[in-house]
């Protein structure tokens, strides 16, 4: 398995993340969080045990309670610092999943999933977790997010320097998360897309909210030389030129990938067989044959 992020390091800022939090700062969590509880409020569903797995401050769990199709709900998290009042966590590192087999009905995960080395073994370790016909639903950021602060940080150190090594992280598109739902053995995987568009007054304060999502560059091969206050500041006059609208603010796109998927169970559809047809698709479009 290729070590694509240092775990350690992405725990870290986390939790530091939340230790210091910032007024707003959980935006995307706050639009994940509200999208994933409509999605469980229209499942002719009631779910007795529900986990939230590394979903940082809690904002999925909150939004999903207060659908009213949830029982119990268990935070799973690294450590006790995502608790709010009254709150109990389940500890465990990111790529943990410290619950038995067949032993909950609904499991989320909120902005997390993207940031494991194993993320295939992650979904088969969620898949197992459920009772047969058990629903997993997760947000995760995909192809498209930050484009623009990729493009304007390899252009900046480019220039500079005459080479770039990775800054922005990559991110799955929607065919590849569908891919690894399969191969993880979830049944009537269902994979789509929104895109947002946030603006800023400058790159310095899109980089303020990355860190107080905890997300600055956390890849394993990422350069450990530290970075001058010049090249951020290159990098926010390449940003302004080429990503700024006319009134002189920046844009940053972020798009997420939401994907559910069933514990398999005998009382699910199952796709027909190849072969099993008992009409031709022209009859039943009521297609008649061309005369030669």
């Amino acid at each position: 398995m290729d070590i694509l992020f240092d775990l350690p390091l992405v725990t870290a800022r986390r939790e530091r993340a939340i230790a210091r939090a910032v007024a707003g700062g959980d935006f995307l969590l706050d639009i994940a969080a509200n999208e994933l509880a409509e999605r469980v409020g229209v499942v002719e569903r009631h779910f007795e045990e529900a986990v939230e797995l590394h979903g940082g401050g809690g904002n999925a769990a909150r939004a999903a309670l207060k659908t009213g199709k949830i029982g119990h709900l268990t935070r799973i998290e690294t450590s006790a610092a995502f608790a709010g009042p009254g709150e109990d966590i389940s500890p465990a590192a990111l790529e943990d999943m410290p619950l038995a087999d067949q032993s909950v009905n609904l499991v989320l995960s909120p902005l997390s999933l993207h940031l494991t080395n194993d993320t295939p073994g992650m979904l088969i370790r969620i898949r197992r977790a459920l009772k047969p016909d058990g629903l997993f639903m997760a947000a995760i950021p995909g192809a498209g997010t930050l484009v623009e602060l990729r493009d304007v940080l390899l252009a900046a150190e480019a220039e500079l320097f005459g080479g770039a090594s990775p800054r922005v992280i990559p991110f799955a598109d929607v065919r590849d998360i569908g891919g690894l739902m399969q191969r993880a053995g979830f049944a009537l995987p269902v994979i789509d897309a929104e895109t947002y568009t946030v603006r800023y007054d400058t790159l310095f304060h899109l980089m303020r909210d990355l860190r107080a999502m905890g997300m600055s560059n956390p890849l394993a091969g990422r350069s450990r030389t530290p970075l001058t206050r010049a090249f951020f500041v290159r990098a926010a006059e390449i940003y302004a030129e080429r990503y700024a609208d006319p009134d002189g603010r920046i844009r940053a796109t972020f798009t997420i990938v939401y994907a559910s998927g069933w514990a398999p169970h005998e009382s699910q559809q199952k796709p027909l067989k190849p072969g099993s047809a008992k009409m031709r698709l022209a009859d039943a479009l009521r297609v008649t044959d061309s005369p030669e």
